[in-house]
């Protein structure tokens, strides 16, 4: 059985300004191999090839008083390894 280790983890509350400055930045240092995670005293740096795989889910869960969405946005590598099929934004 697989097994993995979360490296760095964060999640906050925030406002869609926020969310779209943040992913811009995170395009522009995956761009430059270079992207540095960083909450507090917690630093992680990870180089990402340029072979990837691109994981883009859009879920909802009924909730007790409603209905919750998630939007989530995945990048899978290993070493050597090749990338998946193509997804677009429309």
């Amino acid at each position: 059985m697989a097994r993995e280790i979360v490296l760095f983890s964060s999640e906050e509350r925030t406002d869609r300004a926020r969310v779209t400055a943040f992913l811009r930045e995170l395009a522009d240092r995956i761009d430059q191999n270079a992207v540095v995670l960083r909450k507090g005293q917690d630093e992680h740096s990870v180089d990402i090839p340029d072979d990837l795989v691109l994981e883009v889910k859009l879920e909802e869960e009924a909730k007790g008083q409603g209905v919750k969405y998630s939007l989530e946005v995945e990048l899978e590598w290993t070493p050597g390894g090749s990338g998946g099929g193509s997804v677009s934004l429309g």
